[in-house]
């Protein structure tokens, strides 16, 4: 048989190189045909079809080549052998035989491997890839979007995206996190907010179109207060939504910020953009308007060490998806959809020492939270301890499962390490640009009206009168803290303690 290549290359490493070479390069066309055809791309087939098939069909290739590089040294040091290929005669019922198990378990082979790389392929584009992955790194993000309005959406949507270019940058920024899992040299808490994230234009508004928001919605919030009863207190506001279109109804209110006509520009002060000193603000037939913060010293010029960026979705709804739960809120809705009892006295205050204790493990969390609620009633109210064993047993339980959605003790992650910017209760959300400290070049503020965004309708406890205006009502502080507290920031009471 005449060789069309030189002897050295008729070699068993040369030959095991041609074989994981043509299986990688089959593989990966196959792949290749299967995203072609597929009616969405999948963001993670990159990783198999162009990074990691590819590495074995390196392997082989460089294997070819060291195998006829060898075979060469062998042969000029008188060492080489001549290699012959097998005789196969069909016509001798062993050799037949034999022939057929090897094209039947090569065939068997092949279609293995493609089901393999199809189903690994599948895998790493399943949120159970990003969140179990790395299980303890991963378990407080992945247990919080499991429990977020985005449980349905898949990690790579929104973290990657389709295409080549936003994978690669995804793949680039994360490289330090796979060694940092490896040799165990990862943050606790994983640090925020993330870089090289999709603009929200490309993700957020495939679903949410700004054009489209209006009107007013309705939102109605009970409060427990923490005394013995656990007070009723109600609250409802009209948040006037806004939007982009006038045709659907009016434009101005929260999402005038996101109107397709409007364009703001802001420079934090750092990178985790809780401090926001400088505002540019372009609309339609306008004057571009220049805000800065009174308080901060623009000496030395803007921000260095800051983020300039446009505004978008993610400025304010930056935990869309994984979403630790402040512990007096959530008690106030398991009281009011009756997970806890709220005829047990003191629930709400006993609720927030045990959400808000300190516990090494979540396990010691489980055992604390347990022990003190037990503690508490039987040596303060043996009465209501024996009375109401069924509802004390169920708020423990209710306990538990808050504290497990929402606090992850071995990664020191919970509510208070990463900032919410939606509202400004418990961190500054709005206040860090509607704050009363940001004028323009002519001395007028930007605006920190509240009624601008939202209208108080309804307030009031149980204790006294509520009051129901449609017309707006002064917002009245459902607990006498014995100061006058206009002006002042939520935070001021309730940011948490660091």
């Amino acid at each position: 048989m005449k060789k069309r290549f030189p002897d050295s290359f008729y070699n068993p490493t040369t030959f095991l190189g041609l074989a994981v070479s043509a299986v990688s390069f089959g593989l990966i066309l196959f792949l290749m045909v299967i995203e072609m055809t597929s009616k969405t791309q999948k963001p993670y087939m990159g990783i198999i079809a162009f990074v990691i098939l590819p590495s074995f069909l390196i392997i082989g290739l460089l294997l070819i080549f060291f195998g006829a590089w060898r075979e060469a040294r062998r042969k000029k040091a008188g060492k080489s052998g001549e290699y012959h290929f097998p005789v196969i005669d069909l016509n001798n019922d062993r050799h037949r035989v034999m022939a057929l198990i090897v094209m039947v378990g090569t065939v068997f082979f092949l279609v293995l491997s493609a089901f393999g790389s199809f189903k690994a392929y599948e895998y790493t584009d399943s949120d159970e890839f990003c969140g179990t992955l790395c299980h303890e790194v991963m378990h407080p993000e992945y247990t919080a979007y499991l429990n977020s309005p985005h449980s349905k959406v898949g990690c790579v949507k929104c973290h990657i995206g389709p295409g080549a270019d936003w994978f690669v940058r995804a793949k680039i920024s994360g490289s330090y996190q796979v060694y940092s899992v490896l040799f165990n040299k990862y943050s606790k808490p994983i640090p925020t907010p993330l870089h090289n994230l999709r603009p929200a234009q490309e993700t957020c508004e495939q679903c949410h179109w700004p054009k489209h928001f209006y009107s007013e919605k309705k939102v109605t919030k009970d409060y427990y207060l923490s005394d013995k009863e656990n007070t009723h207190s109600t609250f409802a506001m009209l948040l006037k939504v806004g939007g982009g279109d006038s045709e659907h109804g009016i434009t101005s209110g929260i999402h005038w910020h996101m109107n397709i006509a409007n364009k703001i520009t802001y420079v934090s002060s750092d990178s985790s953009k809780l401090s926001i000193p400088y505002i540019e603000v372009e609309s339609p037939g306008k004057k571009k308007k220049i805000y800065r913060a009174s308080d901060y010293d623009f000496t030395g010029g803007l921000p260095k060490d800051g983020v300039r960026k446009t505004m978008d979705c993610i400025d304010c709804h930056n935990r869309p998806s994984h979403i630790y739960h402040e512990p007096s809120g959530v008690i106030n809705m398991a009281i009011a959809y009756g997970d806890i009892d709220h005829t047990l006295p003191y629930i709400k205050s006993v609720s927030k020492q045990v959400l808000e204790a300190e516990y090494l493990t979540t396990d010691v969390a489980e055992a604390g939270i347990v022990t003190f609620i037990d503690g508490f009633y039987s040596a303060n109210y043996p009465d209501v301890y024996k009375a109401k064993t069924k509802s004390i047993q169920k708020a423990k339980e209710t306990l538990i499962g808050i504290y497990k959605r929402n606090f992850f003790p071995e990664m020191r992650v919970d509510w208070s390490k990463y900032p919410n910017h939606i509202g400004h209760t418990y961190f500054d959300g709005c206040f860090r640009c509607h704050d009363g400290k940001h004028f323009d070049e002519e001395g007028n503020k930007l605006t920190n009206d509240c009624n601008v965004c939202h209208t108080i309708i309804k307030q009031g406890t149980t204790r006294e009168l509520i009051q129901v205006s449609l017309t707006g009502l002064e917002y009245v502080h459902p607990v006498d803290i014995g100061e006058n507290i206009e002006g002042k920031n939520c935070t001021v009471c309730h940011a948490p303690k660091q």
